[in-house]
């Protein structure tokens, strides 16, 4: 076996490493799946998104009177909900309606017979909400969108960040990576995915150690006990051995 390995910058593709087409399209399918989930929630989202704010647009605010409220224990109300019994008066008929969400710090200071603003739709005049507590929700319904965006964002970068990393750990070591001949400091570990291994070299008489990583499975190019690595170019203390597999895609053998 004779090597005939170019100078660097060398042509290596993305494609000719084996498996790591493998793992950009497992990065896909797990981004894809997010953006199917964050879709799903995007629908979900925007449907009471669409109905928060239609009915902000639609209801009226009047004067109700407070008939009874309804707390959560005394020791869970901080950002619970509370309910509250009200009657009110809308477009002269008289309404008395149980079960009227509101925060419960909020109800907790309201007695009976105690004013509460209500926001009343004219098109479900028996469905009215407190106009503090539907507001609020409303404005945080608003937000939604762009949070949304921002996990689709979130998805892409993350995507493309791993796209990076691949090239980089894959990639940059056999294109633009030193190659040198690595001595294993004990036998060569066996497994059924990619190890690490303790091993050095010697460059200008200078011992170098580092941390080696092989494909399992895969005869390395070898010279005696010594096998073939590229070094991380942006990892030093990294090198990345290289098996008769790839060289040969590569054409790095005669």
């Amino acid at each position: 076996m004779q090597l005939a390995i170019p100078h660097a910058p060398r042509k290596v593709r993305l494609t000719q490493v084996p498996g790591a087409m493998g793992r950009l399209a497992r990065d896909a399918m797990l981004g894809l799946l997010f953006m199917a989930l964050l879709g799903a929630a995007a629908m979900w989202a925007g449907r009471f998104f669409v109905e928060e704010h239609g009915f902000a647009a639609r209801a009226e605010e009047v004067d109700g009177v407070v008939v009874a409220t309804r707390l959560p224990p005394r020791h869970a109300r901080d950002g619970a909900e509370g309910t509250l019994e009200v009657l009110y008066t809308f477009q002269e008929v008289e309404h008395s309606v149980s079960g009227v969400p509101t925060f419960a710090e909020f109800a907790e200071g309201l007695g009976k017979g105690a004013a509460v603003k209500l926001l009343v739709d004219p098109a479900a005049p028996d469905r009215p909400r407190e106009a503090g507590y539907a507001r609020t929700r409303a404005s945080r319904m608003g937000w939604m969108p762009w949070g949304l965006a921002v996990g689709a964002l979130v998805a892409v970068a993350l995507f493309t960040r791993e796209a990076r990393r691949l090239v980089r750990s894959e990639v940059e070591p056999l294109r633009l990576g030193a190659l040198v001949w690595l001595t294993p400091d004990g036998p060569l570990p066996e497994s059924k995915g990619e190890v690490a291994f303790p091993a050095h070299y010697f460059r200008q008489d200078v011992k170098m150690e580092v941390r080696a990583r092989v494909r399992p499975g895969r005869a390395p190019v070898r010279n005696g006990a010594k096998v073939l690595a590229a070094v991380v170019p942006r990892e030093p203390g990294w090198a990345r051995v290289i098996d008769q597999d790839l060289a040969g895609v590569l054409g790095w053998l005669r």
